[in-house]
């Protein structure tokens, strides 16, 4: 009786031996998934067909979606093993993909400094109680509205200027050993943080943040525990109901739009951690003569060195 909980050293080598098998196989089946999804996009695309989009739910969360990124990932990666021109290419443009979305979604900072002194001067001097603007049709809300529309720019900044900050080097980092150990042990030591601490922080918010998403966009809410069969009989009864009410009736009402941030703040951290690893792999075989190579980083100008990073 006592020996009923103790697996044995030939359950647990089966048990590893059909772990192998079962990712081997999802990694091959994952390039007949996606021919199948590009050659038939109407299945998850045309969301007119309410099956289509619990479909979508379904994949974007599912271990097909995983092991389909996993395939694109792993080819990549050989690709570039065997050619470095290859890595260095996917380095350069998921670089520029970071740089150019930050530097994009960077302005919405000004735009909240603006909006935020507008709002003061209409509520504390004009004694407005909502703004208007445009012409013939105006926009117009209550000032709470803008007020809480604060919050969003605030979170563009955060969301999707992230991996920009990363690519520029403006990130606090606590340094224990970094700065006292060689050039290729500090490669050794990226790799190993994008490999078991960005990637996995990066999926798992994912599949909080996209199921977080989808319930508050439609009705029957989905689970990350339904099958694909269960969602597509909940599409029977699947309507938009989509979030926009936050805190209060006269606030701002596009808070789905914070979800959707949050998921798109989990994939550009995905994308650029495959950035620095393959840099840091790179810099790590080619030597320190490589380091930054290529790297497009933001300059105030000759004889400000001393300066930049600082913010």
């Amino acid at each position: 009786m006592g020996n009923e909980g103790v697996v044995s050293f030939g359950q647990l080598i089966s048990g590893i031996g059909s772990g192998i098998v079962w990712m081997l196989t999802e990694t091959v089946m994952a390039f007949y998934n996606i021919a199948y999804a590009v050659t038939h996009p109407g299945l998850w695309l045309d969301w007119s067909n309410k099956e289509a989009v619990m479909r979508f739910v379904y994949y974007g969360g599912s271990t097909e979606f995983f092991f389909a990124v996993f395939a694109l990932f792993l080819v990549l990666t050989i690709g570039g093993l065997i050619r470095n021109e290859i890595m260095w290419g996917v380095v350069r443009i998921l670089e520029g993909f970071a740089n150019g979305i930050g530097r994009l979604f960077a302005w919405a900072g000004l735009l909240m400094v603006l909006q935020q002194i507008i709002i003061v001067f209409l509520q504390r001097i004009f004694t407005r109680p909502d703004i208007s603007i445009g012409f013939g049709i105006p926009l117009q809300f209550d000032i709470s509205w803008f007020a809480e529309e604060l919050k969003l720019y605030n979170a563009l900044v955060v969301a999707l200027c992230a991996t920009y900050t990363f690519v520029q080097g403006g990130h606090v980092r606590v340094d224990l050993v970094y700065s006292a150990v060689k050039f290729r042990t500090k490669k050794v030591i990226d790799m190993f943080g994008a490999i078991f601490f960005m990637m996995p922080a990066a999926i798992l918010t994912w599949m909080y943040g996209w199921y977080f998403l989808w319930r508050h966009l439609i009705v029957p809410k989905p689970s990350a525990s339904d099958t694909l069969d269960r969602l597509l009989l909940k599409s029977r009864a699947m309507r938009w109901n989509v979030e926009t009410i936050g805190f209060s009736p006269n606030g701002f009402t596009g808070y789905f739009l914070f979800k959707i941030l949050l998921v798109a703040f989990t994939a550009l951290v995905f994308l650029h951690a495959i950035a620095f690893l393959y840099r840091s792999y790179l810099e790590w075989k080619e030597g320190e003569e490589s380091e930054g190579k290529y790297l497009d980083r933001d300059t105030l100008g000759e004889g400000e060195e001393a300066y930049e990073g600082t913010h």
